[in-house]
């Protein structure tokens, strides 16, 4: 049940070693993809593009899986390009692949699928290294447990003509789907190049199988016999256009970050991971060992952190909730309160940013920032190192863990980092299930297909739509989604961040795991109870420009799911809890 950390960390150098070492080839094929709309730029979120039936609608997500490369010979002989599984995300900017191990000889044509073969698309996910294009938490592209993954996904918003705005969510999927682009090179290729290709939506949409939002449906997910992707399998070919061709564009080999004062004998810390979870990439900085773990364990508990000695990270991340606070919000030094509600701290090590609005990009920055935060812990980084310092045990315990009794702000990051990457939660009664060990009653089975069903009456499927965003073996795609709760106080999210008014109304999405230890819910935690949530979900939702298409793409009256779908819902819900967790 569990994977020692040396393991993931090979993984996870093994593919570094894999991409990057093509980096220093003289043979290697780059590929820059350009997404556009009608040969412009394409602007995500922006509401400014119209289809072939005018229908005015936005892109807010762009993102697909490529493979099979192949070259064309000047002789009509088509050669492999090794690994070149690639996966390209508009959002993400992941626009640039290099394919290593170019076939010798002058090339007149490249083609490649969009889609994955069959071994591949139905192969387990979860050995695939933590940057791999293939993980599931890295791409968030794979439909777990109906199998396979997604080719490409295309999502939106749409203005009706009664003027509402509304959502659309186009998951291109299925064996059938994979499709074959070929494209003619202006000139012959050999040795190092660089391919520029047009992605133009315009086409995907209109050319020759024009698509629209109102009439054609909101939502696909590839069924047999849905004539969307239908469609989009005609159009997609037509879509991709190269550029140009120019010189090869030169890359640096990759530095392998550096261990941080690591002790002279330290002992590793066998990482807890399940095999229905997928590799995390784990800090090659800062590798888990015992005496790192225990520090950040103790400093997590030790009010010495705040400015008056009352307050510790445990006090608004408690045990017995699953690290959270079952408070609404959060006590701080001097009777101040949070603004938003505490997060529940588990499988940590599968996150990219931190904090509702993401304003941390790793641990070790998000731990220091409740220290110095007046409504919490109110504290100097000086003072606390002064106070530790000057503690009887604390320069032991910095010198077992970095090889020095030196304490900074760096190593009391480094250290809580540690800690929180530690705490993974994966023994839930629904994974017991999933193993064989459990069963799920009538009601939590009927929960669960609810969950992993999404609600598009056109085909006839009238789930809860809740593994969108809530999908995956980690029960959240660590995105960013506007849920359509309604304003009760000035919080603009994501937007506080990047200052981009289309990210207003985004937060975080919490993994489900826990849920029912880790009430209240929500970042404002203004929903007490599981049940208010699922109510949230069934009935009507704000709309408004933001809203994620996933949601948006609903009746104005939402689901409306029934009172005993509701409840069959929540028992599943609470499926997710994991008993041995909270005895960290």
């Amino acid at each position: 049940m569990s994977t020692p950390l040396n393991k993931a960390i090979g993984l996870i150098v093994s593919l570094v070693a894999l991409f990057f070492t093509a980096n220093t080839r003289a043979d290697s094929l780059g590929i820059s993809f350009h997404h556009t709309f009608s040969g412009k730029p394409l602007n995500l979120d922006s509401l400014r593009y119209e289809n072939s039936t005018d229908e005015t609608f936005s892109v807010s997500r762009l993102s697909y899986l490529l493979g099979e490369f192949e070259l064309q010979g000047i002789e009509g002989n088509w050669q492999a390009v090794p690994r070149s599984i690639q996966w390209i995300d508009a959002r993400k900017h992941r626009t640039q692949i290099l394919l290593d191990s170019m076939p010798e000889g002058d090339f007149k044509a490249i083609r490649f699928s969009l889609g994955l073969s069959e071994a591949v698309n139905h192969s387990d996910p979860n050995p695939y290294a933590a940057k791999h294009p293939l993980n599931p938490s890295f791409n968030n592209l794979h439909w777990n447990w109906q199998t396979g993954y997604i080719f490409l996904a295309l999502e939106g918003n749409y203005r009706q003509s009664n003027g509402q705005l509304s959502g659309y969510v186009y998951h291109f999927a299925n064996d059938p789907q994979r499709t074959t682009i070929t494209l003619t090179l202006p000139k012959n290729i050999s040795g190092n190049a660089t391919i520029d290709i047009d992605f133009d939506i315009a086409s995907l949409l209109n050319v020759p199988s024009p698509i629209s939002f109102t009439k054609d449906g909101a939502s696909t997910h590839s069924r047999v016999g849905d004539p969307i992707p239908q469609a989009l399998k005609r159009n997609l070919p037509g879509a991709f256009q190269i550029k140009r061709i120019r010189a090869a564009t030169p890359m640096e080999a990759e530095t392998l970050p550096q261990p941080i004062d690591l002790p002279n004998t330290p002992t590793p810390y066998p990482f807890k991971l399940s095999n229905r979870l997928p590799i995390p990439s784990l800090p090659l900085d800062n590798p888990l060992i015992a005496e790192r773990i225990e520090l950040g364990r103790r400093l997590f508990h030790d009010p010495q952190l705040s400015v008056n000695s009352t307050i510790a990270c445990v006090s608004c991340h408690q045990e017995d909730h699953a690290f959270s606070d079952p408070a609404r919000f959060s006590a701080g030094v001097n009777g101040q309160f949070s603004r938003r509600h505490s997060m529940p701290l588990f499988n940590l090590a599968w996150k990219d940013s931190f904090f509702w609005d993401g304003r941390a990009q790793s641990l070790r920055e998000q731990v220091l920032i409740p220290i110095e935060d007046p409504r919490e812990m109110g504290e100097s980084l000086d003072r606390v190192i002064d106070k530790l310092t000057a503690d009887v045990d604390y320069p032991i315990l910095f010198r077992d863990a970095f090889g020095s009794g030196s304490i900074t702000a760096q190593t009391i990051g480094l250290a809580l980092e540690n800690f929180l990457l530690s705490l993974t939660s994966y023994n839930s009664k629904f994974d017991q299930a999933m193993s064989g060990k459990a069963q799920l009653s009538p009601s939590e089975q009927r929960g669960f297909e609810l969950f992993m069903t999404e609600f598009e009456p056109r085909s006839r499927q009238y789930g809860a739509d809740c593994f969108h965003c809530h999908g995956g073996a980690l029960f959240t795609d660590n995105r960013f989604h506007d849920n359509g709760l309604a304003q009760i106080a000035v919080d603009r999210g994501l937007a506080e961040v990047t200052g981009n008014p289309l990210d207003a109304n985004k937060f975080s999405t919490p993994s489900l795991r826990n849920i029912a230890l880790t009430a209240p819910y929500m970042h404002d935690g203004r929903f007490q109870t599981l049940e208010e949530v699922v109510e949230h979900y069934s009935g009507a939702i704000t709309s408004r420009a933001t809203l994620d298409p996933n949601l948006a793409k609903h009746p104005a009256a939402g689901l409306q799911l029934s009172a005993q779908d509701k409840t069959a819902l929540v028992d599943f819900l609470k499926t997710l809890s994991d008993p041995q967790y909270i005895q960290n």
